[in-house]
């Protein structure tokens, strides 16, 4: 029972690449993966504001190469990549190597990217907005820019409610055992003064029919972003036809052959 696999991992190696690429030794992974953790840790509260999505970290002879992936990429390069190079020599400072790179990918629609939407959600309870219309307001966002499907759950103490409880939202079609299916998931808290509430967020972008690039850097073209391929759904039609007929039978003029 309530032994659930996490989406992103559940499809590694199949439609999505790993967000730390190198090689680890048994002699220095444990230190390398350490050290992600404190990069990562590191620029999301450094970066508190910027919109981030994820952190890819890569790793060649001497070289680390940090790319940011950001809805707001203005508010880390700042004036003049001014605020960047300062970034830049708090990582040279924190991991201890002198060639450290930093590159900055902007995502183009933010309504698609489970952790962004997350993020979203969590600063407007924070700042005491209803959870229902913050939820609501994102679902639609979400299915405007085109997803199939989105699920968002809450915990905690909602609306500042003596007694926590869960509550869910979900609007299309989020199959989680399809690994074909590019679903993206975060996990985001929001700190409130009654306590925290715990928001996770389930997004499907679409089916993947075509072999698709591991890189988490990639973004291919296309129609659809990350090189998302669709497939056309026939049940909806399926049931408009079905909902004609019946509908004729009631008006009549379809009435029963003997």
């Amino acid at each position: 029972m309530g032994q659930k696999a996490n989406p992103i991992g559940n499809r590694l190696g199949i439609i999505r690449g790993w967000e730390s690429n190198w090689y680890g030794s048994k002699k220095d992974f444990a230190g390398k993966l350490i050290e992600d953790n404190k990069i990562r840790t590191y620029l999301n509260a450094r970066i508190n504001k910027g919109g981030i999505s994820k952190i890819v970290i890569e790793r060649t002879l001497g070289k680390l190469i940090v790319t940011i992936h950001t809805s707001k990429p203005g508010i880390i390069i700042g004036k003049g990549g001014g605020e960047v190079d300062r970034i830049k020599e708090e990582l040279k400072k924190l991991t201890g190597k002198d060639d450290v790179q930093i590159n900055i990918l902007e995502i183009r629609r933010p309504e698609l990217d489970a952790m962004i939407v997350g993020d979203t959600i969590a600063r407007q309870i924070e700042n005491r907005i209803n959870f229902k219309r913050a939820t609501k307001m994102a679902i639609a966002s979400a299915l405007r820019m085109g997803a199939e499907g989105i699920k968002i759950k809450l915990s905690g103490r909602l609306a500042g409610a003596e007694i926590a409880r869960s509550e869910e939202f979900k609007q299309g079609r989020v199959p989680l055992h399809t690994f074909r299916m590019d679903i993206d998931y975060a996990n985001v808290f929001a700190q409130t003064v009654y306590g925290k509430i715990g928001i996770k967020v389930w997004i499907c972008k679409g089916e993947v029919l075509a072999k698709r690039d591991l890189n988490p850097n990639f973004v291919a073209g296309g129609k659809n972003e990350g090189g998302v391929e669709r497939r056309e759904r026939s049940d909806d039609r399926r049931d408009d036809r079905r909902g004609d007929r019946r509908g004729g039978d009631r008006r009549g003029g379809g009435g029963r052959r003997n």
